[in-house]
């Protein structure tokens, strides 16, 4: 149950530039780049649902079980179906344009996104 909690954003490495390869245009990258996102996970063995808090209070919540295929969705609507799968203690799953992985390192809740050369990583705190 180490993802359980609520996690707050403290430090972000390639947000700039992994925003840009999505699309996301300029005034959102600039809106959300010192933001503080706020990650909420409950896990009951395989059973997850990971809320993200975003600028403007958007949130997204997926609900899933690692291992099984399921409907989830990103910030910008766009509805898709992944399987996350857990491996050596990391989530992975695969995006419509991107791989991201999260894992609890030093009581760190790590996010890493890529996408081609492109790698966003964010380090969050438990609050």
């Amino acid at each position: 149950m180490a993802f359980a909690g609520k996690w707050e954003t403290e430090a972000q490495e390639g947000y700039d530039a992994f925003c840009k390869l999505l699309g996301i245009p300029d005034d959102v990258i600039e809106k959300g780049r010192d933001y503080k996102l706020i990650t909420e996970v409950t896990q009951d063995g395989d059973n997850f649902s990971w809320t993200q808090i975003y600028p403007t209070n958007a949130k997204v919540t997926n609900t899933f079980t690692t291992g099984k295929e399921c409907d989830m969705e990103t910030i910008g609507g766009k509805k898709f179906k992944a399987t996350v799968h857990m491996e050596g203690g990391k989530l992975s799953v695969t995006f419509p344009n991107y791989h991201h992985t999260s894992e609890i390192s030093g009581g760190k809740l790590i996010e890493t996104s890529k996408a081609g050369s492109v790698v966003l990583k964010r380090t969050s705190k438990k609050i």
